[in-house]
């Protein structure tokens, strides 16, 4: 499990926010349980869901990973039990924005490379 603040640019305009905290769950222990989702192509390797009846995004699936489901940590129940380890795609921060630096950073995903801080 991963937990990550992102500052990409397609999760600040899918959020509205400069920056999203995700969790990531293995695909087969991940299941909504109330509500209803939809779901959009934010990019062509990528599906996001929200909330149906209030818009909240909810989560990111990458064709590249398809055994993994990136939840927006405040959605989920305990949010406090999934605090960021990392900052992700720096390249993309914006300028006002703080930085944790408890947390690891990264210019790109943590994927791409390794982390400019520890």
């Amino acid at each position: 499990m991963a937990q990550s603040l992102c500052h990409c640019r397609t999760c600040r305009l899918a959020s509205g926010a400069p920056s999203v905290a995700w969790v990531v769950f293995p695909s087969r222990d991940f299941v909504f349980i109330a509500g209803q989702s939809a779901r959009f192509r934010s990019s062509p390797e990528v599906v996001r869901t929200f909330c149906a009846r209030c818009g909240s995004p909810l989560t990111y699936r990458h064709d590249s990973s398809p055994d993994t489901v990136d939840v927006t940590t405040a959605t989920v129940d305990f949010p406090d039990r999934f605090a960021p380890t990392r900052e992700i795609w720096l390249e993309h921060k914006l300028a006002w924005e703080q930085l944790d630096e408890n947390l690891a950073h990264y210019p790109r995903s943590n994927a791409e490379g390794q982390s400019i801080s520890s």
